[in-house]
């Protein structure tokens, strides 16, 4: 899917290419739609300045993990239309130890709030914490053999 563009640049005699982010087209239901990317994509980070450009377009790789997520499927059974598996298992896990998944799910839930003409930080909180009961057992049912 990503299309090569050449520069005009040679190297020991051969050309090289660079690729240009070109994004797949949407198919999966899992994909993320233009309204809700132009949500996310101010809370994804950038590609870090200096070093080799990106070349993978950020929505493809938020793409890639929203459909594991959703579909519960292994990493490897990525679709061969979405970035190479392991470079998008890579991007999830750096992204799940900068805590970005919380940061979103706050970002969220404060323009929620606000769209419902809320406080966009909640004040109060409950916990509860009752237990319920799944079973009954007692008397000499709940005894084992070995205990007679």
């Amino acid at each position: 899917m990503l299309e090569a563009v050449w520069k005009g640049l040679h190297w020991a005699g051969f050309p090289i290419f660079y690729t240009c982010q070109v994004s797949r087209p949407r198919t999966y239901p899992a994909d993320t739609s233009d309204a809700e990317w132009a949500i996310l994509e101010p809370l994804i980070p950038a590609p870090k300045p200096g070093g080799r450009p990106a070349r993978i377009a950020r929505r493809d790789i938020v793409d890639g993990i929203f459909y594991v997520m959703r579909g519960g499927v292994s990493w490897r059974m990525l679709p061969a239309d979405f970035p190479y598996w392991k470079t998008v298992y890579d991007y999830f896990r750096q992204w799940k130890q900068l805590g970005l998944s919380e940061r979103i799910n706050v970002a969220l839930r404060a323009k929620t709030r606000q769209v419902a003409g809320r406080n966009a930080v909640p004040t109060a909180g409950i916990v509860d914490s009752r237990s319920i009961k799944t079973s009954q057992k007692g008397g000499s049912e709940g005894t084992t053999a070995a205990r007679r």
